[in-house]
């Protein structure tokens, strides 16, 4: 709307627009007619405020049938809000080439008729509480993986060289089959008829099936299982490092066996242990097959909405600035950690 833009230049945005601001949209809507492009400026005005696809496109059909004279008078007769100074406020401040819309949008802020910054309504703020959740679930199939990934990698450290072997591989094998394969073997597992819930049957420890798929239990639960190979890797690595030695000296210097093993081994494999969390929290960040296909509505992720955004509502913009926050929440932790920690402590093996 290049005419109504620079019509709408110098208005204060209190009063309603002159009437060389009516003219000029007249003109805008004709050209939006001519082309077809007046849906695509409906939809986009309509991100802003609900119901200006309709309003844009109710008053394209009779932009034809202006009489000569005077517009304000016609366009206000024809839809009332055209005498409003609120919907006037909303194409002025998108006349510019770039707009923060989508970024505020993502934050869940919007500009408020006075221009200014303000929190959208409490039933239309979702993306914190989105962002909320995916940290909180990485975060929690951080805590799996190291609660199962220490005592194995630990059991490869001192095992025979052969069974180590043999068990690093068991550790790998999961990382060679598609990650589609393995989420949809957790679908096949966790359904009401899956293996799982015949097991439980089978052997009388619940009287009724459970309800595993499509929950926050069976997303962890599959996303545990396919991130552990990258928490016991660095783990491993670092345990392999640690000499034997130590731990007998201890013993041998009155040691009980629990407190060598707390005092002695254990904060020696924390540079692995951070490295294997550090990477296992940053891939959980970015998930999206796995919790669109075992988990339910409230265990979407941050993902599962840019790729909407992409593949169904073609709207770029909010998709682009959902994956720009989530970049510089990744980047955010990436350094934060760095920072309290050092890059020098992170051994990835």
């Amino acid at each position: 709307m290049p005419q109504t833009v620079a019509a709408l230049a110098d208005w204060d945005g209190k009063s309603v627009p002159p009437e060389s601001a009516f003219a000029a949209l007249a003109a805008d809507l004709a050209v939006a007619k001519k082309q077809n492009t007046a849906a695509s400026l409906g939809k986009r005005l309509n991100y802003e405020s609900a119901g200006m696809r309709s309003r844009i496109m109710s008053i394209t059909r009779k932009i034809d049938q202006l009489q000569p004279g005077p517009v304000a008078p016609q366009l206000t007769a024809a839809d009332p809000a055209w005498g409003e100074p609120g919907i006037w406020r909303i194409i002025q401040r998108n006349g510019s080439k770039f707009t923060p819309y989508y970024l505020m949008t993502a934050l869940d802020l919007r500009i408020d008729d006075n221009n200014g910054i303000a929190k959208v309504p409490d039933d239309q703020a979702v993306f914190i509480d989105i962002l909320g959740r995916t940290m909180w679930i990485s975060a929690l199939v951080t805590f799996a993986t190291l609660c199962l990934g220490f005592p194995t990698a630990y059991m490869i450290s001192i095992a025979p060289a052969r069974m180590a072997a043999i068990m690093t591989l068991l550790v790998l094998l999961p990382l060679w089959t598609s990650l589609l394969v393995r989420t949809t073997a957790w679908v096949v597992l966790l359904q009401t008829d899956g293996v799982i819930n015949q097991a439980l049957m089978a052997f009388h420890l619940t009287t009724e099936k459970l309800q595993l798929m499509l929950t926050r239990f069976g997303t962890v639960t599959a996303m545990t299982h396919i991130q552990l190979p990258f928490t016991i890797l660095p783990i491993l690595a670092v345990m392999k490092t640690i000499p034997p030695a130590l731990m007998r000296a201890a013993r041998s210097l009155g040691a009980p066996a629990l407190s060598a093993f707390w005092r002695i081994y254990v904060p020696q494999t924390l540079p692995g242990v951070m490295a294997g969390c550090l990477m296992t929290f940053i891939l959980s960040l970015g998930y999206y097959i796995t919790p669109a296909l075992v988990g339910g509505p409230r265990d979407q992720m941050l993902s599962n909405f840019i790729a909407t955004y992409i593949n169904r509502d073609l709207n770029w913009g909010m998709a682009a600035a959902l994956a720009l926050l989530l970049l510089v929440m990744t980047l955010s932790i990436y350094f934060i950690f760095l920072r309290l920690v050092g890059a020098e402590r992170l051994k990835l093996g």
